[in-house]
């Protein structure tokens, strides 16, 4: 028989063992933004080259930039390239020097470099690889545009933001296992969420998640409101600031609006033009007016069969409260005027599509990639479908002269949307909804799908 000095240990034991399971599952709640502890410096630079990342010069079928971050130790590194063989001996490459920014963050200092190749072949695999000091990265292989007949496959992503590593990757994998041949990669902005100290770990995620895609795709992403961050937060001299990571981590065209330089461009890739805005500059910077002028320029020269904007905020939002009214007041007239056939956005992390009255162009389409989910409008609900909540999706486009393919799909593979857009001989556009298979759209909204949170709903 227990004594009651014993049976007092074991209740405290008892007690102890229930409150430390308590605060792990508590733990495993509270998922942290980063899989690294705060003031963790896992992700600092090296003297080996990280962060590399290829993107479409602006004829994509002759060139590509690259951009790639060592530590300080690294002024001037070199990008070496040749045409791509089966023999390990690669032969006689070129080398194009890098130019270098140099960036201080929170874990320390680093060097950010960019070179840009040019003078390439449509639709001709290269090797690349960058340096560092006294390392190189690995071969890698990307092949540039094709001509405007050869047949595009191409991956979209929504807001990725938050919990990249442990949430986000899962969908940037079956992405690439959906669509192995896409060769372009387009995010509709917000790719870290920024702004709260640990901005270059949230970087260092993005990139460790997104994996080999960002080299062996050409990575052309638009810049979202969390690339910006607000200098003087709460004080009467609070303004938007771009971020310091934005301008660095990659090699865009350099072909913006002078208002937005850094943040808008356009390029054309196999019949394709696309055309990235900065929806944060145009609301919060007034750069609106600018933006239009020059959109307006880009699709007037527009020689390209198909045309994509993208863009982070979007035109018409499926959540409640967000309006941008400027977007649609004085950009959307120039998408109108131009006939563009999708425009591709992020932000308000739901699903959502509409179409523009009763034509089948532009298609206008809201998705997100990360956790982090919003419910959506009663106005999104009358307006758009398919709606969907609490979803994370990517999306797969195919494109030939005579068709656009859409196809949005769950991070398990599952249809969630897709259309066809089928051009004519006489450039008239036909659409046709893409049903079979497609499972049903997710509503929060719906009492039997509520389980007790605000914030979040389950099937």
């Amino acid at each position: 028989m227990m004594s009651v000095r014993d049976c007092v240990k074991a209740l405290g034991l008892a007690l102890l063992l229930c409150s430390g399971a308590a605060s792990a599952k508590t733990a495993t709640q509270v998922e942290p933004n980063t899989q690294v502890p705060v003031g963790n410096r896992h992700y600092a630079a090296t003297g080996f080259p990280d962060r590399i990342v290829a993107s479409p010069a602006q004829d994509a079928a002759r060139g590509f930039g690259v951009a790639w971050r060592t530590d300080g130790t690294v002024k001037s590194p070199v990008l070496e390239w040749v045409v791509a063989g089966d023999s390990p001996d690669v032969g006689k490459v070129t080398r194009v020097t890098a130019t270098t920014t140099a960036l201080t963050t929170e874990l320390g200092a680093s060097n950010h470099h960019r070179a840009d190749v040019t003078g390439l072949a449509p639709d001709t695999l290269y090797l690349w690889r960058v340096q560092g000091n006294g390392t190189w990265s690995a071969w890698n292989q990307l092949r540039t545009a094709g001509t405007a007949d050869k047949p595009l496959t191409l991956l979209y992503f929504g807001d990725t933001q938050n919990k990249n590593l442990s949430h986000v990757s899962r969908v940037l994998r079956a992405g690439i296992k959906a669509a192995p041949t896409a060769t372009l990669s387009l995010f509709a902005g917000d790719l870290v969420s920024g702004g709260d100290g640990q901005d270059d770990s949230e970087w260092g995620e993005w990139f460790a998640a997104a994996g080999w895609l960002p080299q062996e795709s050409m990575v052309a992403p638009a810049i979202g409101n969390h690339e910006y961050f607000e200098e003087f937060e709460d004080t009467p001299q609070e303004r938007r600031v771009l971020g310091k990571h934005w301008p660095v981590t990659f090699a865009l065209p350099r072909n913006g609006v002078d208002a937005a330089s850094t943040s808008t461009y356009w390029f054309d890739y196999q019949g394709v033009r696309i055309v990235v805005l900065d929806g944060t500059s145009a609301l919060d910077l007034g750069t609106a007016k600018a933006q239009a002028q020059w959109l307006d320029k880009v699709l007037t020269d527009n020689t390209q069969r198909w045309t994509i904007v993208l863009l982070h905020q979007p035109f018409y939002s499926p959540r409640e409260g967000r309006e941008n009214a400027e977007l649609r007041d004085v950009l959307l007239p120039v998408v109108r005027r131009h006939d563009v056939d999708l425009v591709l956005q992020g932000h308000d992390h739901t699903y959502g599509r509409r179409g523009e009255g009763s034509d089948a162009t532009p298609q206008y389409v809201v998705t997100v990639a990360g956790p982090k989910q919003y419910r959506l409008s009663d106005e999104a609900r009358a307006t758009m479908a398919p709606v969907g909540e609490d979803t994370q999706l990517f999306q797969v486009l195919t494109v030939d002269p005579q068709q656009l393919r859409y196809e949005a799909r769950t991070v398990t593979g599952r249809l969630y949307d897709g259309f066809e857009l089928t051009r004519a001989a006489d450039g008239s556009k036909r659409k046709t909804e893409l049903t079979e298979g497609r499972i049903a759209p997710r509503d929060c909204a719906r009492t039997e799908t509520l389980k007790g949170r605000a914030d979040r709903c389950w099937e």
